[in-house]
């Protein structure tokens, strides 16, 4: 089913699903001999919404190769490994700088309120849809998790206006903030990426930190590669097409927006950053246009 203006989901649906699949990549990711993430709440959270084909990927009675024998579910778990690794160091470094306040901005079912280690005194505010804020709340809460911070939710959609709310809930917009913008730009229309960036600079007081991914190549190229795994996915009972949930149209190159709102700003490419992690960056026709996606921090001049 195709986006549209105020559309809703929940974990097993629409771009929902996606925050599940994604939790299974890290499952998977966080099960490996040589893991670089530890992520003990993604499998029991991919259990719980009940798709089946994660559920039973995570319990390893689909393997990757039945997936997709072309191999980008083998490729996906591995770039979410080494994108939460990114997300979670730069949240350890925010921490180890200072800031004391976060936000997870379309959280859907990441963990780190619950996993990172996390200073006395820090604030996490995690923004996403109603019921899924709902969801994960409930079920962490069932298996007798803790959030190791002061976690504060905000069930609102980023298209709604998400900084009253999150002021509403007691953030502080005079101390630094650290960012969290994680597998989110592609289903923002363009005006709406610029909006979130805007919003955050207006709420980040000077030395506010931000962490987000930019993928030149989104759209239309992103959905042709994305198209074959969603197939296999529909013959294995679920039907989600990924190319439906992407927002296409020419978007402002994220590094360039920052710099030009007072943002000091790195960004490194996908292969830079699996080489910093001790993983080599899978080559072929599959992961051409993902070579070109950067993993972007920023600081709040």
């Amino acid at each position: 089913m195709s986006r549209a203006d105020a559309d809703s989901w929940d974990l097993a649906s629409s771009v929902g699903a996606t925050a599940t699949m994604v939790a299974a990549a890290r499952a998977l990711a966080s099960a490996e001999d040589n893991a670089i993430i530890d992520d003990p709440f993604a499998a029991p959270l991919v259990r719980a919404v009940g798709i089946e084909v994660f559920t039973k990927m995570v319990d390893g009675e689909i393997a990757l190769a039945a997936v997709d024998p072309e191999g980008s579910a083998r490729t996906m778990t591995d770039v979410m490994a080494v994108r939460t690794r990114f997300f979670d160091d730069f949240f350890t470094d925010a921490t180890e700088a200072g800031v004391r306040q976060a936000v997870i901005l379309a959280s859907g079912l990441d963990s780190r309120p619950y996993r990172l280690n996390w200073p006395a005194g820090t604030v996490v505010f995690e923004i996403d849809q109603p019921k899924v804020i709902e969801f994960k709340t409930q079920t962490l809460a069932g298996l007798g998790a803790s959030p190791t911070a002061e976690r504060r939710t905000v069930s609102i959609d980023l298209r709604d206006d998400w900084p009253a709310a999150l002021r509403a809930n007691g953030f502080d917009e005079t101390t630094p903030t650290a960012w969290s913008a994680e597998g989110l730009l592609v289903y923002l229309p363009p005006d709406a990426q610029d909006r979130l960036f805007d919003n955050i600079t207006a709420l980040s007081a000077r030395g506010s930190r931000l962490a987000t991914e930019y993928h030149p190549d989104a759209g239309a190229g992103l959905a042709d590669r994305t198209s074959r795994v969603s197939d296999r996915w529909r013959e294995l009972g679920l039907d989600l097409n990924l190319a439906d949930l992407f927002y296409t149209g020419e978007r402002n190159a994220v590094v360039d927006y920052l710099e030009a709102r007072g943002w000091e700003v790195t960004a490194c490419t996908r292969p830079e950053m699996f080489a910093a992690y001790g993983r080599t960056f899978p080559a072929g026709d599959l992961t051409a246009g993902l070579r070109n996606s950067l993993s972007v921090t920023a600081i709040r001049k």
